[in-house]
């Protein structure tokens, strides 16, 4: 059995012990490279099911209820893959809510903080985001806040020092063992997208996420060995494209390029590709186009001129044209009956199967990327 641990804002904490599921095959063969990272990335229905059942539990108005988003600004903090997460969750709660929200590098405030900081901090609710709740430039942040007298959330999935620089602690139930984040990423933005919804009163939206599970254990089997075979490829470079709220959905399918196959890849917003990055394109370089529905004509078109440059294209949609699904090398549609929003998790889940692929491709253990660590820690 394995427990996690959520506590809210007076104190209170409840056991959320979890049955370890043995039916991922990955659990029972051997340990080998990027076993760790696979079988993460494939329990994500188990892990978002998890997850959802304790937010369903959880008493928000303690947490965040004298918060209220239309008197405070959320500041969204991270840094890496919790910077764009940041980022989505920032875009979901202005959406939802219809209220300004931002997201910040945890650095930005600790080197710049009279540009983020120009008002009443009172008028402010900080959310701090760390996996590992141990990252020296969230904790960083953490401090300066304290030192303010500003309360801030902190969310989390093993807790550790930052769950003890605040009252208001949202800790999921994720454990991961390799470096990079995969459940924890889309948990953590499930979770935020939850409350979000909840604060702004769109239960269809809640009701929406609770469908995801199930939709991505569909989705796996029919995508996962496409991927795998795709990966056989060879790229010199990587570009992924995002618009809107795909765009930091965009910058993290990149990121996990990187980090899982150490090869190059960049991210940019869709349209601003034609304005001197679609240079790289080649036979070599794979444009991956996060298609959104409120801008697929116009993000599509970018897509069918690179594959007319001679670029490889990957086209993830939730509903793919025909010009599409007939021209990308390798084509993946979603079929999802919920908002374009709430998509968000599942649209980064074939990013981290890919750069899983390609590092195992390359020779190399995406479990332990070169020059990374689990968490980034800084000496004084």
């Amino acid at each position: 059995m394995q427990c996690g641990r959520i506590q809210n804002l007076v104190g209170e904490r409840f056991s959320l012990c979890l049955q370890k599921d043995n039916s991922n095959p990955l659990e029972t063969r051997k340990m080998e490279s990027g076993a760790a990272t696979l079988r993460e990335i494939h329990s994500q229905p188990e892990v978002w099911g998890r997850c959802l059942s304790a937010l369903d539990k959880l008493d928000l108005e303690p947490l965040v209820g004298d918060k209220d988003p239309r008197t405070h600004e959320w500041l969204f903090v991270g840094c890496g893959t919790s910077y764009y997460l940041a980022q989505a969750a920032a875009a979901t709660l202005t959406t939802l809510a219809g209220v300004p929200a931002r997201a910040v590098p945890a650095s930005e405030i600790l080197l710049f903080p009279g540009v983020l900081f120009p008002f009443k901090e009172a008028a402010l609710f900080p959310v701090l985001i760390s996996r590992s709740g141990h990252t020296s430039e969230v904790l960083q942040v953490a401090e300066f806040l304290r030192q303010r007298g500003v309360e801030f959330l902190a969310v989390t999935c093993d807790g550790n020092e930052l769950t003890r620089l605040s009252t208001r602690i949202l800790k999921l139930p994720v454990t991961e063992k390799s470096t990079v984040m995969t459940s924890s990423f889309t948990s953590m933005l499930m979770a935020l997208q939850y409350i979000a919804a909840r604060l702004a009163g769109q239960d269809e939206f809640v009701d929406a996420l609770h469908s995801l599970p199930a939709a991505l254990s569909e989705l796996l089997p029919m995508h996962a060995q496409r991927i795998e075979e795709f990966a056989q490829r060879s790229f010199d470079d990587v570009a992924f494209l995002g618009q809107g709220a795909l765009y930091p959905i965009a910058s993290e399918t990149a990121l996990k390029i990187m980090e899982s196959s150490s090869s190059y890849a960049q991210f940019f917003h869709t349209l601003e590709f034609r304005h001197g990055p679609m240079s790289i394109v080649s036979e070599k370089v794979l444009v991956g186009a996060l298609l959104s529905e409120t801008g697929y004509a116009e993000e599509s078109a970018v897509l069918l001129e690179m594959k007319a440059l001679g670029g490889c294209t990957l086209a993830i949609a939730n509903r793919l044209s025909p010009e599409i699904r007939g021209s990308a090398d390798l084509a993946i549609e979603l079929a999802l009956a919920v908002p374009e929003l709430a998509r968000l998790a599942v649209y980064v889940v074939w990013g981290q199967l890919l750069g899983c692929r390609l590092g195992l491709r390359k020779g190399l253990d995406p479990d332990s990327p070169r020059h990374l660590s689990r968490v980034v820690t800084l000496v004084d």
